[in-house]
């Protein structure tokens, strides 16, 4: 897919998950994303699924937002390699995974982001160690249409992340190598 090699080729430049805000984190790679409009994005409102691409839990270590000129991009950094994944819309209400309590998220649209066998927490090494360090509910400040994107789950090596859209666009999912990363992407409007 040539628009998925251009945005490797680019890079991600995203806003950091270090606070509660999502402030902005310098990217190890380029701030620059080619320009693209609603009517030339290429994506869709189904269900996108792949497998995992390693056998271990995926690691995950750091989650970005930010709006780019026709489009706002999530991205799940993970430390080794890249888990199994079903990216969705989902209607509301929406519930922790494990306690099943509900969780208010900002927006009139949802994605939801559920990533198999991964985890923020390693449990492979004495006592177990955090990974994900940043917050569970980010809320960013320059994006046209992702109000908010809050963990919803880390529970028996599922991962999932959702994600309250203005309203319901057309999405599409990427992934990277160096460092393993879960791209969501979605149309401005």
């Amino acid at each position: 897919m040539l628009t998925g090699a251009i945005l490797a080729s680019v890079g991600l430049g995203c806003a950091g998950s270090d606070d509660e805000q999502g402030a902005s984190l310098p990217s190890p790679t380029a701030t620059t994303a080619p320009t693209t409009t609603e009517e030339s994005f290429n994506g869709g409102t189904g269900t996108v699924t792949a497998p995992a691409e390693i056998s271990e839990i995926a690691l995950l270590e750091r989650v970005a937002v930010a709006g780019h000129d026709g489009y706002d991009r999530v991205v799940f950094q993970f430390r080794n390699g890249l888990p199994g994944y079903r990216v969705e819309y989902v209607e509301p209400p929406l519930r922790e995974d494990g306690s099943g309590n509900v969780v208010n998220l900002e927006g009139d649209a949802f994605v939801v982001v559920r990533m198999e066998q991964a985890s923020g927490f390693d449990l492979s090494v004495p006592e177990g160690a955090l990974v994900y360090t940043g917050p569970r509910r980010i809320s960013p400040d320059d994006t046209s249409v992702v109000r908010e994107v809050v963990r919803t789950g880390d529970f028996e090596a599922v991962l999932t992340w959702a994600i309250g859209l203005s309203g319901r666009v057309p999405f599409r999912v990427l992934t990277l190598g160096d460092p393993a990363r879960i791209v969501v992407d979605f149309a401005a409007r």
